[in-house]
């Protein structure tokens, strides 16, 4: 089974472009005003148009109300929500059942303990993601791409019973280490592609695509 790749913080039609070519399964556009990968709805619909069929537009969120969900789909051909803040189970419920679209909920990890908090959500999303926790020494950290990652033994030997991503200081070098030791069927990049923050690189990201198929 080939490994899933998703590209996320996509900003420009040439990161697109590279995400594309590479082969990305996913392409992750980012809606955290915060985020130096953040997008206006008016800049995502143009990236989402530049999205082939067959590869997934996934909207990033953090914990955002009705109006801005409802705004960014008035715009943005998002497949996929992913939601990556404190969204509780029923909340993520009501998300999914509101807006019609299947929803990936983010989970993060700094110990063995911080795998408990995806079983609520099991009967409820489409998709998870295991990202490294946020630093509590970091109070300028965002709650994803920070270029952080956790100790993959974590998720080394568990199942679970949705399709899920790994995440977290993913890049092209150490890609075939994580998948090896947690058993991913799919990763996810961001920080790990970038010559700057907020700024992709279509040559780590083509690195990167080659680095998931050659898994």
């Amino acid at each position: 089974m080939a490994i899933e790749a998703k590209i996320c913080g996509i900003n420009s039609p040439a990161a697109v472009e590279a995400a594309v070519k590479g082969g990305a399964d996913l392409i992750g556009l980012n809606f955290y005003p915060p985020s130096p990968r953040a997008v206006t709805l008016e800049q995502a619909a143009q990236l989402a148009g530049r999205v082939p069929p067959g590869v997934t537009r996934v909207g990033l969120f953090v914990d955002p109300d009705d109006d801005q969900l409802a705004a960014a789909l008035a715009k943005v051909p998002l497949d996929l929500l992913q939601l990556h803040g404190a969204e509780t189970p029923r909340r993520v419920a009501e998300i999914r059942a509101r807006f019609g679209r299947p929803v990936m909920k983010v989970i993060k990890l700094a110990s063995k303990e911080d795998l408990e908090a995806a079983t609520p959500y099991l009967g409820l999303v489409d998709r998870l993601m295991f990202d490294a926790k946020t630093p509590k020494s970091a109070k300028t950290a965002l709650p994803g791409g920070n270029a952080v990652a956790f100790d993959w033994q974590l998720l080394a030997g568990r199942r679970w019973p949705r399709p899920w991503l790994l995440a977290g200081g993913l890049t092209a070098k150490n890609l075939a280490e994580a998948v090896g030791t947690t058993g991913a069927r799919g990763v996810d990049v961001s920080s790990g592609v970038e010559d700057a923050p907020g700024r992709k690189s279509p040559a780590k990201i083509a690195a990167f695509l080659a680095a998931a198929k050659a898994l």
